[in-house]
């Protein structure tokens, strides 16, 4: 099925709804069903390119300066490309890019350099919102440059990558901005047609529900599964998996106080910050010192965020961690039994200056697992006014640690909402589980 919506003037609404049952390209079809209605009907001066979803790909423009960079691109996303998932325009400088912009309203997402000739990228991030305030863009920056990172994050980018390119991340990071850009125009159209404030926590949600990574790294021997299941009035909650390099692999969990679209907005700045300080290789509590200075600078809401980040040394076990007043991880052993992560409670980040993290260390035995979770796990409370728990968390790692990891991970989740289920859910339900597998070299 296709759905066309847009608004007419009067604030009324127009839906299109096609079923196509014919053996062509969906998007073919859709274009094709949509001139004919044109002929057919007066909804021609209705029906916008901005809001016809699933008619076409999205269109990125990718602005470097590097020659070498066109080439790469459309050989990397041959296959997305080929797929009519997206479609790539170049420009060298960000002058060219506003001529591309000015007069081609296809283009939803900017890839953009941050040093170029003429004009670089932060000049023509600031120019973006001018000819089309619903383009998402995303900076390339310098390896560990996060002066001009931040600088470009409260120009309004949405999400960043570095140099020398990895690949793999800039699809991920494409795919997460298509994603939140198609969330985001939803979420507007239903604006003006929701009065209630059910409006603004659906636009929350949307905006908290398109940061989460929908793909995890997994190795030989490790895999990761992660849920979020967001409360009705929509909380803070996030979590992200960053690839450090070296068989490394950066977790960090974290719950944002506040509800709405204020709380989303300060969890989308927090995440950034966190991917963008997590880059070097840091020590987990250089990382909380820098985004809590970061946050406290221009924090005018007084929110304040929780956070527990690690590294893991894939490698040998090794977990590298941080906390800043965030629940304590659960280690699970093969047997079932299980202990809490032995950690500095911390501050949380946003509230003070020149707050200390301590800097702590665990090694992983292989076939053990580890929970990462928010207080809506442990808090959360029964028709009875019985509280899950640490007690319940622990009794349901134990009583499934035999299936695989994702299983294992959702059905965390789903034991938490059988407890509660004659209880409406008040809090963000987020668990993240990582199955280590011991050494590469020495795995059975």
């Amino acid at each position: 099925m296709f759905k066309v919506l847009h608004f007419l003037p009067q604030k009324k609404y127009v839906y299109l709804v096609i079923n196509f049952r014919i053996n062509i390209q969906p998007q073919v079809a859709a274009l094709s069903k949509i001139q004919e209605l044109r002929q057919l009907s007066q909804v021609d001066k209705y029906l916008t390119r901005e809001w016809i979803f699933m008619s076409r790909p999205h269109k990125i423009l990718v602005v470097d300066d590097e020659p070498d960079l066109e080439p790469l691109v459309l050989q990397r996303m041959r296959r997305e490309i080929r797929n009519n998932t997206y479609e790539f325009a170049f420009a060298n400088n960000g002058i060219n890019a506003l001529d591309q912009l000015n007069t081609d309203e296809d283009i939803d997402i900017v890839l953009s350099d941050i040093n170029m000739p003429k004009m670089d990228g932060l000049t023509l991030l600031e120019q973006i919102p001018s000819i089309n305030p619903n383009i998402r863009s995303v900076i390339v920056s310098a390896y560990g440059d996060m002066k001009n990172i931040r600088k470009a994050m409260n120009q309004g980018a949405f999400d960043f990558v570095t140099k020398p390119i990895d690949f793999m991340d800039l699809k991920t990071t494409i795919e997460r901005t298509a994603k939140h850009l198609e969330l985001w125009r939803d979420a507007l159209a239903a604006r003006d047609k929701l009065t209630s404030i059910n409006n603004e926590l659906s636009i929350a949600d949307k905006m908290q529900q398109s940061i989460l990574p929908r793909i995890f790294p997994s190795g030989e021997n490790y895999k990761i599964a992660g849920t979020m299941l967001p409360a009705r009035n929509v909380g803070g909650d996030f979590f992200d998996v960053i690839n450090c390099g070296e068989g490394k692999i950066g977790i960090v969990i974290a719950d944002v106080s506040g509800k709405g679209v204020p709380a989303a907005m300060f969890m989308m700045l927090s995440r950034t910050l966190i991917k963008g300080s997590a880059i070097g290789n840091k020590n987990p509590s250089d990382v909380l010192k820098e985004v809590n200075r970061l946050l406290v600078e221009d924090n005018l809401t007084g929110m304040f965020v929780s956070v527990f980040y690690c590294v893991v040394d894939t490698r040998t076990g090794q977990i590298f961690y941080s906390n800043g007043g965030h629940n304590p991880p659960l280690i699970v052993k093969p047997d079932g039994s299980s202990m809490f992560l032995e950690m500095e409670s911390g501050v949380a980040l946003g509230m003070f200056e020149e707050i200390e993290f301590k800097d702590q260390q665990f090694t992983l035995e292989p076939n053990d697992r580890v929970v990462f979770y928010t207080n809506g796990i442990t808090e959360t409370m029964n028709a009875n006014d019985e509280l899950y728990g640490n007690k319940g968390l622990i009794q349901a790692a134990k009583s499934n640690k035999d299936l695989n990891i994702e299983q294992f991970n959702q059905a965390i989740v789903s034991n938490v909402r059988e407890f509660s289920k004659d209880v409406r859910q008040s809090d963000d339900l987020t668990c993240i589980s990582l199955r280590y597998d011991g050494p590469a070299s020495s795995k059975v």
